[in-house]
């Protein structure tokens, strides 16, 4: 065996997801790759408790979990294992998502309409320590760094805390404020709070033109939001 295999056979990954057919067909995708499957969990509370005995080289994770986001998964796993890489393999925009995640100490982000050949390299990457963006999100993201951003790049949604962005997104999926408040268990009241935060930012009048421009933005088109200023 090639010193490459036994370094991909030695990989042990957590896959985090709550839907069991994805994680099935990650567990296998992985399996043909070489690497090692050591645990699968639904959510935030089911990986932190078994990450101890899991001992993952890397957590491979969704953004959109049951009762917490990926967002909040990857700054508890920063907190408790600060060199636990955590790769974020998500269907949502990386426009929205891949710098929030950077900044919460993700190791990468890769879209799940990936081919399984570009998720074995992300993996092998992120387990040597590269940083795995697409090239468009790593030129947004110099751009930034540089002062120099696109202006179609700047958007209101940028100025969104990441718990906002999450009540925003679930609006557009059509969840109501008491399953929201499930959704991330937090309450009705806090959930009520960022709706408002949400209709000042993005200059909403009511939360009926709120929830119309979270289902555009969630099917892939702009929020017509107010200026990122």
């Amino acid at each position: 065996m090639s010193g490459q295999q036994t370094e991909k056979a030695s990989a042990r990954i957590l896959i985090v997801d709550d839907h069991p057919v994805v994680r099935q067909g990650l567990k296998m995708a992985l399996g043909q790759a070489g690497f090692f499957v050591c645990g699968e969990a639904e959510g935030m509370a089911d990986a932190m408790s078994i990450l101890e005995s899991a001992k993952p080289d890397l957590i491979l994770a969704d953004l959109d979990l049951e009762g917490a986001s990926g967002i909040d998964l990857i700054k508890a796993v920063k907190e408790a294992h600060p060199d636990l890489p955590v790769l974020i393999l998500s269907m949502h925009d990386e426009d929205a998502y891949a710098e929030r995640a950077l900044r919460a100490g993700a190791r990468g982000y890769l879209m799940k309409h990936s081919p399984p050949e570009r998720l074995a390299e992300g993996v092998r990457q992120a387990l040597a320590g590269e940083i795995i963006l697409s090239e468009s999100m790593k030129r947004k993201i110099l751009l930034g760094l540089a002062g120099r951003r696109e202006p179609a790049a700047a958007t209101a949604i940028d100025k969104l805390t990441d718990r906002e962005l999450e009540v925003f997104r679930l609006l557009g999926e059509g969840m109501t404020t008491r399953r929201i408040a499930e959704r991330l268990s937090i309450s009705v009241k806090t959930v009520e709070a960022h709706i408002a935060h949400l209709k000042s930012k993005l200059g909403a009048e009511s939360g009926r033109e709120l929830q119309h421009r979270a289902y555009s933005w969630s099917s892939g088109g702009k929020p017509a939001a107010g200026p990122a200023d």
